[in-house]
């Protein structure tokens, strides 16, 4: 036991001790960057205009929240500094060096000479040298890429490096291939990049000499081009395309780096081809062809393939094993199947192990592990009970595969590294934060009772004692649609609200995938209305617990969380004062009718088709945030898109925003006793350039967060927090 404690510890420090000193040399020049960039940004606001006096709340603009936003922007630069140090996986292992990003470039140190200088191996100076873009149509400014690095591929010996690089203007990333070399003095030109590759998303290396990758489309992903390196010339040809406009194609390697799989979804059905790196031909061999609701993701074992797939009862994750030679379903043999109420979440393959990761019945995380020799010996791995998010670490070329790396976290706890020996059940910790940066703070797992009589989960964080939770103001957090759970890691926001008094809910209503695959079906097309009903019933079931009230309560989405939301807000407005949305898909019926847009095609299985079937556009028409908007009195909003954002348009935003300013006059104008009350704000931000992510860039990504804060303290009624001043001695 000693000597596995002793290992694990080494695991978790060698790469931190080659790239700390060097980090913490940069810190004081990376924050001159970055105000220096501040400096330089610019942000365009639309918001209202009309000349009642009663509405003249609407058109005072982001002015109101300016002085707050500052203030929230020094409390948030704080508190993100607090946090500056928690581990993540940005470190990539090679058989000698490892590598890790820093602002202008990747570098890497040599695991032997440990003493040595970073080595700078892409300047990403070299790949935006002399690119400018034109800010303003009469070009008076100009400004520079800010290239990013997204992610990082080693080739089998380390002969090769493959970075994508993104920037906030555009959503296709570039591709970086770089040789490299011995150390060299002066540090490396830009010879050794090999050649850049434009659109790429999903890149593999099968051996030293040989990529494969996808490129990215109109946010399709479609056809998969193999790169082969010689001495003399580079190749590149095509390997697969997918005619099917709805299917969005990667690669992946497995984790023993034997096979690489190109991976062919739909929201609901899969098809998979593999390449066994280990053949010369690497020519592509089908799994099993798509079926009908059939998905499917493979993994390998000793020429076996470990195959996660919903094809067992009720259509929910289990897993089945078949032959490399005969992959097809008419081989798979069941190996394990999750019990009642207990769905999969993920799946690894480590040693002779399958690791799961599962969310149990009390909706709590935890990890399933599956001996592929003796798979009825599974056994179960419980994980702290604050436990909301897991992120496993691929192993680097030279590292152990019979141990799994992760981190867990959640909105208020920073990721602890964690690590697993599977043949042993032993689980081990490093939490090296401080007792400060842990936290003292309650995780509550709670269940709503909907319309229908289905429980939701709802998740509640609070540092308040629950005597005096009904006097606090509560933030809830939705999203409930494409199968996708709530993003639940760490985010030093949250942890400042939480510090501030706050309650922090995280609704999993359905549509999501916390609950399993049935948990999406129940509120996909058709049944889209239980995830407006369900958010309904989580806020009511909190009111009813004591945990806040409408008056002091908030909602948040992004993307299409904004449905939900936006969907009571039309039909029980009172239910909360205020909503930011971000990047948020409000014209549901218009952007479904409308098949030139890039991801039409693709969410009819989501959202349905209002133009072939007579039912769907019903029920779109009947839960459509901006097809319902009605004179009434709605909260105040806080509405941020994004000017290069290609999956929401614009115009949906831009039109919600009027039609609903547009009601509030109306409602404002012919109901007299409402000049009692405060008019609500409606406000919207447009970011320009940024994608639909947001901007990369940190400071531009505080001031919103700043914002958000000055907005929701506003419009809550709340004083701005006080800072703690620490006692003299």
């Amino acid at each position: 036991m000693a000597e596995l404690i002793g290992l694990y510890r080494e695991i978790i420090n060698t790469t931190a001790r080659f790239v700390v000193r060097f980090r913490l040399r940069l810190l004081e020049l990376a924050a001159c960057k970055r105000i220096t960039r501040l400096s330089l940004s610019s942000q365009r606001c639309y918001t209202s205009d009309t000349s009642n006096s009663s509405a003249d709340h609407l058109s005072s603009g982001l002015e109101r929240y300016k002085d707050l936003q500052k203030f929230f922007n020094r409390r948030l630069k704080a508190t993100y500094r607090r946090f500056s140090n928690i581990p993540d996986h940005s470190v990539v292992c090679g058989h000698h060096h490892v590598y890790f990003v820093e602002g202008d470039g990747i570098y890497r140190v040599d695991k032997r000479q440990g003493d040595l200088e970073p080595e700078q191996v892409l300047n990403l100076g070299q790949i935006s040298g002399g690119e400018e873009r034109t800010a303003f149509k009469n070009g008076e400014r100009k400004q520079r890429f800010q290239w990013t690095v997204q992610r990082i591929r080693l080739s089998p010996q380390e002969k090769h490096l493959a970075a994508t690089l993104k920037t906030t203007h555009i959503e296709e990333p570039r591709c970086v291939v770089v040789r490299l070399q011995r150390r060299t003095s002066p540090p490396l030109d830009t010879q050794h990049i090999i050649l850049t590759l434009d659109k790429v998303f999903s890149f593999e290396w099968a051996t030293d000499e040989v990529l494969f990758y996808t490129t990215l489309e109109g946010l399709r992903c479609s056809r998969v081009f193999r790169l082969d390196l010689t001495s003399s010339r580079s190749r590149i040809t095509s390997v697969f395309e997918e005619t099917r406009p709805d299917v969005f194609v990667e690669v992946v390697l497995s984790r023993d780096r034997q096979i690489l799989s190109i991976n062919c979804n739909t929201r609901t059905s899969s098809e998979v081809l593999l390449i066994d790196t280990a053949t010369p031909t690497l020519e592509p061999l089908l799994v099993q062809p798509r079926q009908l609701d059939l998905l499917y993701h493979v993994e390998h074992w000793r020429r076996r393939l470990i195959i996660l797939t919903n094809a067992g009862p009720g259509q929910e994750y289990q897993v089945v094993q078949a032959p490399l030679s005969e992959p097809s379903m008419v081989s798979w043999v069941s190996l394990f199947a999750p019990g009642p109420g207990t769905a999969i979440k993920d799946m690894d393959v480590v040693g002779d192990h399958c690791v799961l990761t599962v969310r149990t019945p009390a909706d709590e995380l935890a990890l399933t592990v599956v001996p592929l020799t003796h798979p009825k010996k599974a056994y179960t791995v419980q994980l702290p009970p604050w436990a909301c998010a897991i992120e496993t670490k691929k192993p680097g070329l030279a590292e152990q595969r019979e141990v799994l790396e992760f981190l867990i976290s959640s909105p208020v706890h920073p990721p602890v590294p964690h690590c697993l020996y599977p043949e042993d059940g032993l689980l081990l910790s490093e939490d090296g934060s401080s007792l400060e940066n842990q936290g003292n703070y309650t995780t509550t797992r709670l269940k709503a009772c909907s319309q229908d009589g289905t429980l939701v989960p709802v998740t509640l964080f609070h540092a308040v004692p629950e005597e005096g939770l009904r006097q606090a103001p509560l933030l809830a957090h939705v999203y409930g649609a494409y199968g996708r759970d709530l993003h639940m890691e760490f985010c030093p926001d949250k942890r400042l609200l939480l510090e501030q008094g706050w309650a922090l809910a995280y609704c999993h209503i359905r549509g999501g995938g916390e609950r399993g695959l049935s948990w999406q079906r129940q509120a996909r097309e058709e049944g889209k209305q239980k995830g407006v009903e369900d958010l309904q019933a989580c806020l009511q079931h909190l009111f009813s617990l004591g945990f806040s009230s409408p008056s002091l309560t908030a909602l948040t989405a992004h993307s299409a969380g904004a449905v939900p939301v936006g969907a009571l807000c039309n039909r029980h407005p009172h239910m909360m004062r205020a909503v930011t949305l971000q990047a948020p898909f409000l014209d549901v019926l218009g952007t479904m009718e409308d098949p030139s847009l890039p991801l039409t095609l693709e969410d009819r299985e989501e959202w349905g088709d209002p133009i072939g079937n007579p039912k769907h556009r019903l029920t779109i028409t009947s839960y459509c945030p901006l097809c319902n908007i009605t004179p009434q009195r709605y909260p105040s909003m806080l509405l941020t898109a994004y000017s290069s954002d290609a999956r929401v348009p614009l115009a949906g935003v831009l039109k919600y925003t009027e039609q609903l300013k547009k009601a509030i006059h109306t409602y404002l104008t012919t109901n007299p006793k409402s000049e009692c009350e405060p008019a609500p704000n409606i406000v919207l931000n447009i970011q320009p350039g940024a994608n639909h992510l947001g901007p990369e860039d940190f400071e531009l990504m505080l001031e919103e967060e700043a914002l958000n804060l000055g907005f929701l303290y506003t419009e809550l009624s709340l004083d701005p927090p006080r800072a703690q001043r620490k006692r003299k001695r």
